[in-house]
């Protein structure tokens, strides 16, 4: 009979399993909760004013923005495997909920949503059947260029798209050529008293973080604007506020499922449930290795599931992880997952005690809060070591910026995971290929294309494939090793594979290898492997082919193979009649 203490332990790694967070709770340690209770504090107070601004950005009431703050950050911190990780509405998802909800609904309405709260409800059960499937390696297909280019291009939309908000008119086109003619045509149009507010906005956002660097910018800023807008009565001068926000916690709602519309909602979730995904595990892997822990891939796409499930039976939009606040998070000493049940309880506090003063915030602030958290996404940094680093890189960051900006974010997300496929294709479909000579002073063998004085033993060419011999490269491999053959001078007697390189060998080219090996013969080339020995021996009799006639030369390392042609190459002694 187990005792009650193995008992317990078997609870707790079934919790551990099903719950992560919800498990390090049981284990928590109290000199934690001093930091928590600081972090959790300084990240509501950055939440507050993103969430109010991007609820704007979404086409919602701000007190959606604060319902997605709320509930979303609790599921996280039960389900995620990241202690510093925030989750929340992101400018990127955002972006895509307004693309793809606005050609069937007016934003702010009852129908936008109830599609909102579906579209989030179906984006979630996509990100947790995918963690369920083992899909948590997706995030390493979509390459930091990809997404670099992707945030950036989003950057420009969102900042396009404040303008006429900063300016005091509506901007009804899409894109960036159009909107820019847009502006330019309606530039008389122009709202002074916005304009001054949304000026006054950018200069607070400007100089307080070199004034009090420890105020929280954006909150103080939204603030001072309320402030201002109050005491001067600007709303009767027609500068648009956010309106009334009503008081009280989220409830409970089912999303109505709207299933006419429904098979493109789920292709509009897919491509939230994949961006969302992402950029959580882009920060979540950050700051794990920055505080010395791991996370899990397929509990963190079950986790941001979970948490826009949550987000959508609680009256809230989708979300993602978020790089402001999980930053602020750490840099508050955030140390638990326990950060973002305070951060949560301060947003519920707000909900029920402060929502009055939240309807004087005007719209021109919030716009240029957006416009800033825009600039913020640019990241010219990475676009710099691209351009130094590679080329190839580079011109596909700038392409999904491209499709994000001539195309539209969904559009945009197609291109990105479009540009991923090819790129994964042409790396495992045209490996690098090297022929190897030895270089005097340095051990082994190596590429003669990356040394000018590595030698080759004339009659033996060395050759190294790096990826496996498959369907889809096997044809790249025997060019390959014809070309090598042709450019050897003298022509090689015998033709020696690193086969430690080649990690697998699927049937064709298997196939391809043999009419290769039958092709050298004829020209007088002896085709040798060296390495993997043993695996093939086992791979033979696995196949029952361990007792059939096997003329293949196969020795266990490179330098072995090469002693034996200098073995074979070295003339026998005479021998000796006896006197």
């Amino acid at each position: 009979m187990a005792s009650p203490a193995a008992d317990r332990r078997t609870v707790l790694a079934r919790l551990a399993r099903l719950a992560p967070g919800l498990a390090s709770f049981v284990h928590y340690r109290r000199d934690d909760l001093r930091h928590d209770i600081v972090a959790g504090v300084c990240v509501a107070s950055v939440a507050l004013p993103v969430g109010v601004a991007y609820a704007e950005l979404a086409g919602f009431n701000p007190a959606i923005g604060l319902y997605s703050c709320l509930w979303p950050l609790v599921a996280y911190a039960l389900f995620g495997t990241s202690r510093q990780l925030i989750v929340g509405p992101d400018a990127a998802t955002c972006a895509l909920i307004a693309a793809a909800l606005t050609p069937f609904a007016a934003p702010g309405s009852d129908a936008y949503l109830a599609l909102s709260a579906t579209l989030t409800f179906v984006a979630g059960l996509i990100c947790i059947a995918a963690g369920w499937v083992g899909l948590g390696a997706c995030a390493d297909f979509l390459s930091r260029p990809i997404l670099t280019g992707f945030m950036n291009g989003i950057a420009i939309s969102i900042a396009l798209g404040q303008v006429g908000k900063l300016l005091g008119f509506k901007i009804a086109s899409t894109g960036i050529i159009r909107p820019f003619i847009e502006i330019v045509e309606k530039i008389g149009q122009t709202h002074w008293p916005t304009l001054a507010v949304g000026s006054g906005a950018f200069a607070l956002l400007i100089a307080l973080p070199k004034l009090a660097p420890r105020v929280p910018t954006a909150l103080a800023t939204l603030a001072i604007a309320a402030g201002v807008v109050g005491l001067f009565s600007l709303d009767s001068y027609g500068v648009r506020t956010i309106g009334a926000v009503p008081p009280g916690l989220p409830w409970l709602t089912l999303p109505t499922l709207s299933f006419t519309k429904l098979d493109t909602l789920v292709v509009d979730a897919a491509g939230i449930a994949l961006i969302s995904f992402c950029s959580a595990m882009l920060t979540a892997r950050s700051f794990a290795a920055r505080n010395h822990y791991e996370i899990d891939d397929d509990r963190e796409f079950a986790a941001i599931g979970a948490a826009n499930i949550v987000s959508s039976l609680t009256q809230g939009f989708a979300i993602s992880g978020a790089d402001s606040r999980t930053a602020m998070n750490d840099m508050a000493g955030g140390r638990t997952q326990m950060a973002s049940l305070v951060a949560a309880a301060s947003i519920g506090l707000v909900l029920v005690f402060l929502t009055k003063p939240l309807q004087y915030v005007p719209t021109p602030a919030l716009g240029a809060v957006l416009v800033m958290a825009a600039v913020s996404l640019v990241d010219l940094a990475t676009l710099r070591t691209l351009w130094r680093e590679s080329r190839s890189e580079f011109f596909i960051c700038i392409s999904a910026t491209l499709g994000v900006v001539l195309f539209g974010s969904l559009r945009g997300i197609l291109l990105a995971v479009v540009l991923a496929l090819f790129r994964f294709i042409r790396l495992v479909a045209r490996p690098s290929c090297e022929v190897l000579g030895t270089v005097e002073g340095m051990k082994g063998f190596h590429s003669i294309a990356r040394h000018a004085d590595a030698r080759q033993t004339p009659g033996l060419c060395l050759f190294r494939f790096n990826a496996p011999i498959v369907f889809f490269n096997a044809r790249h491999f025997r060019l390959s090793v014809l070309n090598a053959i042709d450019a050897s001078v003298p022509t090689p007697t015998w033709f020696v594979l690193d086969a430690i390189t080649v990690t697998s060998v699927d049937v064709t080219g298997r196939r391809v290898v043999e009419e290769l090996r039958e092709e050298l013969g004829r020209r007088g080339v002896t085709f040798v492997l060296a390495g993997r020995r043993t695996q093939r021996l086992e791979w033979r009799e696995k196949h029952g082919l361990r007792h059939a006639a096997d003329n293949q030369l196969h020795y266990p390392t490179l330098r072995a193979a090469v002693q034996a042609f200098h073995a074979m190459r070295k003339p026998k002694k005479p021998s000796q009649s006896p006197t």
